[in-house]
């Protein structure tokens, strides 16, 4: 079990784990002028945070809604079938 936990450890933080990029994209945003860089940091911003603000709110929803249906079945002690 420790073995497989040092492995697992070693191998995830390795260089090549982190740095999936290709050597083309490397390249072009090395030799890119200072425009260039900008929009790409713009560009990782706009790919970052809408999906995380719509998870966040969606764990907020979640967390606020989570006993709202049980109460209803709390507040109601008769069968759907009207017995």
């Amino acid at each position: 079990m420790r073995a497989a936990l040092l492995l697992g450890l070693v191998a995830g933080l390795t260089l090549p784990a982190w740095g999936q990029g290709c050597a083309l994209c490397y390249t072009q945003a090395a030799s890119a002028g200072a425009r260039m860089i900008q929009a790409l940091r713009s560009g990782i911003l706009v790919l970052i945070f809408p999906p995380m603000a719509i998870c966040i709110g969606l764990t907020v929803f979640s967390y606020k809604k989570r006993n709202s249906f049980a109460n209803q079945d709390a507040d109601r002690r008769e069968s759907d079938l009207g017995w």
